[in-house]
């Protein structure tokens, strides 16, 4: 008996929890007969049949383990007493409990085997054994439809027609199904949602509705009563509704109204949201981390406020501003006393929450002059910003900032009060004692200063601030003895000022419309630290930085203090003229040269300048006068004689300017004497008394190349052209070329005479081959020169041979590579398609050459690249303004092309630079004809020029 009583009939020991019963010999015993071998084989056959069923269901087990019990209680029962004796160990009668049992797993069977898995038939609708005997037939799923498939061809098109659509129940469409299934919400949703919406500082307006239910019943959607809880119930729909009201604001503001339709930019809307950053997952990796870094942080020491701080700005990176609030308030309790905390705090809450935070913070720091600054930031209207600064000032009455922010909310009047207080409560700030200065009248202005002397003896901007009231009020000497009172009372109380920081103050003086300032404090400063050797250089310096800062009245003041100094010193006077001719005054500018010239007699330049400078100006007597002085001081200068007789040449006194010439040949004779006493005939059309100053010239001077030139000119072009002379004009070309053969200029007139011959003889044939033989002459003589190489080039062009120019060329480009003037001829003559090239390969060699820079701008303009060709003509009269070739040619390019207003400024420009070189240029002003022209007219007559040789060429 066991611990529980005595077991049941027909109980078996694990078999609840499946476990099979075994037999071993023990049991069996030594003396089993063959009927007992013979049932208990039946009784196995029994069970693996049962076993075998197929149905592999739990019961079925169940019951192969009774059969097997059974089978064994009966082989137990044969060895023992025999199957005849009917003693203890016979067979008995299975329980009626048993058979019941055995009937319900039986019955259970049968109907797991109708709903189990397909069975494999055989096309002739065989059948298949299963345990106990029993068999199931069915046929296949495609055989039970058969005879309906066999009727559908009875179906009509209509009745085919009428057939209902059969809807989507696969597992994916009942899943997606499922979406729209309403769920009834639990309480806590329901209440949390509510706080989050009630919540101020989380950042999103309450949704205001009812909350949708599902009823249970029908499925439909019912509304719960507000009145019910005491508050308004909140519509969790209402979150899609908002998601979809800030989508279309953010359409809204991508879009712009067309006739009444809304029109969205893509572009404009897709470069918005590509601006939307996505946190990768090594960027939300890093977040992470520096979560739980500054976590640490502020376990390790929570009073630490730039770790709040930190951690708040990362939830922020994250966009998840409710949490940073929350980290910052959190911050806000544990570091009562930083006002970093407390600002973060009110930058990240909304408006209104921020001003209470603020208000939190005041009471916490009260002397912190940033907390109520932003304070009064918050404020929308200037008096309850003019409350908070006060209040401020109450805590903080020494805070200059506070003062400043309070005085600049104030009109005129209030300001004037204020200051009066501030000065008090803050003597020491120098604004404040200005700013006080300036909203006062003279007289008290004068006595704020002296408080201000008193508070800050050594501070230099209350004496300069004195000065400059001085200046304002019209006292110019009383600004000196100021500047000297200031210095010496720096001096005595030690205040360290270089003189650097004086002249900067000089310079921003100046700036400030206070320019005897800026001169006193340079006369009385500009001295200081300067060893005596080094005065000269460092003060020169001095003004030039001053001139380029634009500080002119300082660079004068520099000027003047060491001209005092150096009185004789022509360069300190040259860049004193330099300086008053292009920032000053024509009256300043004539008193300085008229300075220059009595304290530097002998230096001509400043004598000729101021003369210049009056007959610009109209005043002819004057600039008499200024030459007469300087005849006394110069008796023997040739450029003073030269200049009186160029002022009488040019306002049309021609005979007093040929009696000075003829003075001035006597007292100084000069081969330029001789050349404009010649230039004056032969523009008088004097040819013989020119030739005869021309010869008395070369007798003296024969070296001077130009008087040989001016003969060949004047025998070739002013005198009739016939043999006679022709002969005269090739002597005087061969006995200039004897006495300068290195003169490039006489070898190219003498290959021109040459050239022209014919004009001038008929019976002789055309002088190419003289010309071209004087031209290999001169370059056998003058080697490596570009000039003689162009003008043989064109010489061949003009007679034709093009193939020999090219050859020319060639040979030019290889004696001088580097040549711009080569260069610039090869863009121009080469063929349309090489020109490209050519400019490439000539930018290379000479990219700062003013020749190739205006060729190349003339191929750009031919291309029609205008502001191309634009920028480069710009470049080549920045290279050398000299050079008034590449004027004329950006004149024409803006004629052609631009607008008035850009073809004058062009003008103006050149009339400034006053070109005198340039190939064009001086074959153009030095005609006859031109010479009284002007620059203006000048540059007209060469564009004209220019724009006749492309009409030519094209």
């Amino acid at each position: 008996m066991g611990l529980f009583g005595e077991p049941p009939k027909g109980y078996v020991p694990g078999l609840g929890r499946g476990a099979a019963g075994f037999t071993t010999r023990s049991d069996i015993g030594s003396g089993a007969g063959p009927a007992g071998a013979a049932s208990a084989g039946a009784a196995s056959g029994g069970a693996s049949a049962a076993a075998g069923s197929g149905t592999g269901s739990r019961s079925a087990e169940i019951r192969a383990a009774r059969m097997q019990m059974k089978a064994m209680q009966q082989q137990q029962g044969v060895g023992v007493g025999g199957a005849a004796n009917g003693g203890v160990g016979g067979s008995q009668a299975p329980p009626d409990d048993d058979d019941e049992a055995d009937a319900i797993y039986a019955s259970i069977d049968e109907r797991m085997g109708g709903r189990g898995s397909k069975r494999k038939r055989g096309d002739d609708g065989g059948t298949a054994a299963s345990d106990g005997g029993s068999s199931a037939t069915s046929g296949k799923i495609g055989d039970q439809f058969r005879e309906l498939k066999d009727k559908l061809a009875d179906v009509t098109e209509d009745e085919w027609a009428a057939i209902p659509d059969v809807g989507d129940y696969s597992l994916k469409h009942k899943q997606n199904r499922r979406e729209d299934v309403f769920t009834p919400l639990t309480d806590t949703l329901l209440a949390d949602r509510s706080k989050a919406n009630s919540d101020p500082t989380s950042g999103t307006a309450a949704l205001a509705g009812n909350a949708q239910v599902m009823d249970a019943a029908d499925g439909t959607a019912t509304t719960t009563a507000a009145a019910a809880s005491g508050h308004q119930s909140v519509r969790l729909s209402g979150l899609a509704e908002a998601r979809g009201t800030v989508l279309g604001m953010s359409l809204d503001k991508m879009s712009d109204s067309v006739s009444g339709q809304t029109v969205v930019d893509p572009k404009g809307y897709l470069t918005s949201l590509s601006s939307v950053k996505v946190a990768s997952e090594a960027e939300i990796g890093d977040i992470n981390k520096a979560r739980l870094l500054l976590k640490s942080v502020r376990d390790t020491n929570p009073k630490h406020g730039p770790g709040w701080i930190a951690a708040a700005r990362v939830e922020e990176a994250a966009g998840k501003t409710h949490q940073a609030r929350r980290l910052i308030q959190e911050g806000c309790e544990s570091c009562p006393d930083s006002e970093d905390v407390w600002l973060e705090a009110a930058r990240l809450h909304p408006q209104e929450v921020a001003k209470t935070i603020l208000a939190a913070a005041v009471r916490h720091i009260p002397n912190s002059v940033k907390i109520f600054l932003r304070a009064a930031d918050l404020e929308n209207n200037d008096s309850a910003k003019k409350a908070v600064l006060r209040k401020g000032l109450e805590a903080n009455p020494t805070s200059v900032t506070l003062w400043k922010a309070a005085i600049e909310l104030e009109d005129a009047d209030d300001a004037r009060i204020l200051l009066g207080v501030a000065v008090e409560k803050v003597p020491h700030s120098v604004e404040m004692w200005l700013a006080l200065a300036r909203l006062e009248t003279h007289e008290n202005a004068r006595k704020v200063l002296n408080q201000a002397r008193k508070a800050l003896p050594a501070d230099r901007s209350i004496w300069i601030a004195a000065a400059k009231l001085e200046e304002g009020q019209g006292t110019g000497d009383v600004v000196e003895k100021i500047v000297d009172k200031a210095v010496r009372s720096l001096a005595k109380h030690e205040a360290v000022v270089s003189r650097a920081q004086w002249l900067k103050d000089a310079e921003n003086a100046e700036a400030s419309g206070a320019p005897l300032t800026a001169a006193a404090i340079v006369k009385h400063t500009i001295g200081m630290g300067v060893d005596p050797e080094d005065r000269l250089r460092t003060w020169a310096d001095d003004a030039a930085g001053a001139k380029e800062r634009g500080a002119v009245s300082t660079a004068r003041a520099i000027l003047a203090h060491a001209l005092s100094a150096f009185p004789s010193k022509r360069s300190l006077w040259t860049q004193a003229v330099e300086l008053e001719r292009t920032h000053g005054t024509k009256q300043s500018l004539d008193e300085v040269l008229a300075a220059a010239s009595e304290r530097l007699p002998r230096v001509e330049i400043f004598w000729l300048v101021r003369a210049k400078e009056r007959w610009m100006a109209g005043n002819v007597e004057g600039a008499r006068e200024v030459l007469t002085e300087a005849f006394a001081a110069n008796p023997d200068s040739e450029a003073v004689w030269l200049a009186a007789a160029k002022l009488e040449w040019e306002t049309g006194e021609a005979e007093r300017a040929r009696v000075l010439l003829r003075r001035a040949r006597d007292r100084a004779p000069s081969a330029r004497v001789y050349m404009k006493s010649a230039l004056l005939e032969r523009e008088n059309r004097n040819f013989s008394d020119a030739l005869v100053l021309i010869e008395e010239g070369l007798s003296k001077y024969p070296d001077f190349a130009k008087l040989y030139m001016m003969g060949g000119q004047i025998c070739s072009e002013d005198l009739s052209q016939d043999k006679a002379h022709l002969e005269r004009a090739r002597k005087f070309y061969q006995r200039g070329l004897q006495s300068c053969p290195n003169n490039v200029i006489l070898w190219i007139q003498a290959s021109r005479l040459e050239e022209r011959a014919g004009e001038f003889d008929s019976s002789l044939r055309s002088g190419v081959t003289k010309a071209r033989s004087l031209l290999e002459l001169s370059r056998l003589k003058n080697p490596k020169n570009p000039e003689l190489w162009v003008e043989a080039i064109r010489l061949e062009r003009r007679a034709g041979n093009d193939k020999l120019a090219i050859t020319l060329m060639a040979r030019a480009l290889q004696e001088c590579p580097s040549s711009g003037l080569l260069l610039a001829e090869n863009i121009t003559t080469a063929p349309r398609v090489e020109q490209k090239s050519k400019s490439a390969d000539a930018i290379k060699k000479c990219p700062d050459d003013p020749r190739v820079i205006a060729a190349v701008a003339s191929l750009f303009a031919s291309e029609r690249k205008l502001e191309k060709a634009r920028k480069w003509f710009e470049r080549a009269v920045v290279l050398d303004p000299d050079v008034g070739d590449s004027w004329a040619k950006y004149y024409l390019f803006e004629t052609e092309t631009g607008s008035s207003g850009k073809k004058e400024k062009i003008k103006e420009r050149c009339i400034a630079a006053e070109p005198k070189h340039g190939e064009l240029w001086c074959s153009v002003m030095k005609e006859m004809t031109n010479r009284r022209k002007s620059v203006g007219e000048g540059l007209e007559l060469v564009a004209n020029k220019i724009q006749q040789q492309q009409e030519l060429l094209n």
